[in-house]
């Protein structure tokens, strides 16, 4: 059986604390060498679908929450302040 870092067996792992952190670091930095960065377009690009996301959800919160305040006070009245 492998483990999910794809090594068979446990005897391959380091049994030492400071060399299982030593390999821990290495494969993060090996990982973090396949990162591609966004280029200023595309962050840019990015940038401004996220922000056209939030306001759609935004205003389709928006509307339920008006939507059914309005039914509350339809069910249940206005209040006794009203």
């Amino acid at each position: 059986m492998t483990d999910p870092g794809g090594h068979s067996g446990g005897s391959s792992r380091p049994k030492n604390p400071l060399s299982r952190a030593w390999l821990f670091l290495k494969q993060v930095f090996d990982e973090l060498r396949k990162v591609i960065v966004p280029t200023r377009r595309e962050l840019l690009n990015y940038t401004a679908v996220v922000l056209v996301f939030v306001l759609i959800v935004i205003g389709i919160v928006s509307l339920l929450d008006w939507g059914l305040d309005n039914l509350s006070e339809l069910v249940f009245g206005g209040g006794a302040g009203t």
